[in-house]
């Protein structure tokens, strides 16, 4: 069934954004094209297996593109994308583009529990996934989500080593034809409109199951655009892509902030530190997002001073907090620029401009990219702070989404009367217009760049036999930023321990991220007046236990 029933920009708005061209009116497919005619010899995608021209990159994407014409998705289908940092996402992701397809992110870690809900939530009629990666062998759960979700009929392989019944066709197939005439005219119809919706992120929601992001082409496109001027990227750039390319951090800044610009893009599927620092040195990588603990290893690594870095010009860590040690040891140890930022998969991105001093960086996340996004510090009646005074941060603008998916009571949280977006973090706006992130109103853990509801975790914890009660907060880790940890309280008389928890957990088909990796077992949790998890005390007793405070 086609993606319609999706929440729009107001009308007035809308008029405002296409009149004063904050809104482009192409869509990604466009820009692709645009881009490939531009630059065709020019390297654009590199990954463990390919090493690609625009042209080239263009060719296979409009040949896939056909092949899921000719399999029969239709303009407004949803398809789950579930692949790691390989060249065939971003075939995949600008196929879809091309042709009206919605894909829905997915990082490779997700499991059933995850991708059945979303898979239900957006209706998806097809998956993109490897038979196996890493330690998670997906065709051990398609049955299970195909049977919870009828509508989902065709799974398409990646890198599959043979035939599998699991599976409805393989990508390489897809990609594997000659395109005629016919096909191209097949390709110029099934255009999508720029107010379409482009791609459904899942959000890191702080109650239950994730919810749906759905970005359309003009709103993203503005929003990549303005990121890539904020970091004055150009066609010499060369990025270096570690953060998982299902991420919006890595689609955003990375992938097709790489297309709008015509700079090359290589793909990198790892985070061990000789394969960073040996990607730059060979490709002469000039700029790299990353989220800050992953920059941190790289940066305390031994093995860092064994490569000639000196081609990086350009960080943007964000994800999570940059402390300022990391940033002034990125200033001493690679010399290049630090480009602190705080996004959201909704819209929002501030980030630190390049001519900034170091404790500007250090001290705050600079403005919106957007120059035509406006921001508030609200009160908890919505208010408008002045400078200097703690509160929501919110945004409204033509790069920020409408609203969630199918969601019509947070959609009524989320927003303020007058239509700002209300983010749950805590900040603060100086003089300048530079903001300073404070701390969070919403409920939710930041692990690795990750964000996890621990609503979703206490709700598995819960329905363990045994467990009468749950709460979960992160507990700091000096590698990941925060690690989730679970105050457990069983019932009477039960037995209860780790191991079995997360055996079960897994059972349920939960991702790793949210089996916790710290439990404490108590006989009472704490309670505030509200009747409500006295989470600020947990935390407290958590730094005890493991030596923070005294």
């Amino acid at each position: 069934m086609p993606l319609v029933d999706y929440p729009k920009h107001k009308k007035e708005d809308t008029e405002i954004y296409e009149k004063f061209r904050w809104w482009r009116g192409i869509t990604l497919g466009d820009m692709l094209d645009k881009t490939a005619d531009l630059y065709p010899t020019k390297e654009a995608l590199v990954d463990d297996q390919v090493r690609l021209t625009y042209a080239e990159f263009r060719e296979r994407v409009n040949k896939l593109a056909v092949g899921m014409i000719d399999l029969g998705i239709e303009k407004g289908d949803t398809v789950l994308l579930q692949l790691p940092n390989w060249a065939e996402f971003v075939y995949a992701y600008f196929a879809m583009q091309k042709i009206g397809v919605v894909p829905v992110l997915l990082i490779s870690g997700y499991r059933q529990l995850e991708i059945s809900h979303l898979c239900r939530l957006t209706e998806a009629r097809a998956w993109i996934v490897p038979p196996v990666y890493r330690k998670i062998n997906y065709t051990s759960f398609i049955g299970e989500v195909k049977k919870e979700n009828p509508q989902l009929k065709y799974i398409i392989s990646v890198r599959a080593s043979g035939q599998d019944g699991n599976f409805t066709v393989s990508l390489e197939s897809l990609i594997d034809r000659e395109l005629s005439d016919d096909d191209r005219q097949k390709l110029a119809a099934r255009r999508p409109e720029p107010t379409d919706v482009a791609h459904i992120l899942p959000s890191g929601g702080t109650t239950g199951l994730p919810k749906a992001i759905p970005r359309t082409h003009n709103d993203y496109i503005c929003n990549l655009e303005h990121v890539a001027k904020t970091g004055e990227m150009g066609t010499g750039d060369i990025w270096l892509l570690t953060v998982p390319v299902g991420h919006n951090l890595a689609l955003l800044v990375g992938t097709t902030g790489s297309v709008f610009v015509g700079g090359k893009l290589v793909l990198l599927d790892s985070t061990r530190i000789e394969d960073i620092c040996s990607a730059i040195q060979r490709e002469n990588v000039t700029f790299m997002p990353i989220v800050p603990s992953l920059l941190k290893r790289t940066i305390e690594s031994e093995e860092m001073a064994q490569y000639d870095l000196s081609s990086l010009k350009k960080i943007s860590a964000g994800g999570e907090a940059s402390t300022p040690e990391i940033i002034r040891s990125v200033d001493e140890k690679l010399s290049c620029k630090y480009i602190n930022e705080f996004g959201m998969s909704e819209g929002l991105l501030l980030r630190t401009r390049l001519n900034y001093d170091i404790e500007t960086i250090c001290n705050s996340v600079g403005k919106p990219c957007c120059p035509y996004d406006r921001i508030k510090i609200i009160d908890a009646n919505g208010k408008e702070l002045p400078p200097k005074m703690d509160g929501e941060l919110s945004a409204k603008g033509p790069s920020i989404f409408a609203g969630y998916l199918k969601n019509a009571e947070e959609n009524k949280n989320a927003f303020t009367a007058d239509g700002f977006f209300r983010t749950g973090d805590l900040a603060r706006i100086d003089d300048t217009g530079n903001i300073r992130i404070t701390g969070r109103i919403k409920d939710i853990i930041i692990r690795g760049g990750e964000n996890i509801s621990p609503a979703q975790v206490e709700e598995l914890l819960c329905s363990y036999p045994g467990v009468a009660d749950a709460a979960v907060i992160g507990i700091p880790d000096k590698e990941l930023g925060e690690k989730v940890c679970a105050y457990v309280k069983p019932t009477p008389r039960a037995k209860v321990d780790p191991e079995g928890i997360k055996a079960f957990m897994e059972n349920k088909g939960a991702s790793k991220l949210l089996i916790p990796e710290w439990f404490e077992f108590v006989n009472d949790l704490p309670m505030t007046e509200a009747g409500k998890h006295d989470k600020k005390a947990l935390r407290e007793d958590i730094k005890r236990k493991i030596g923070l405070i005294k």
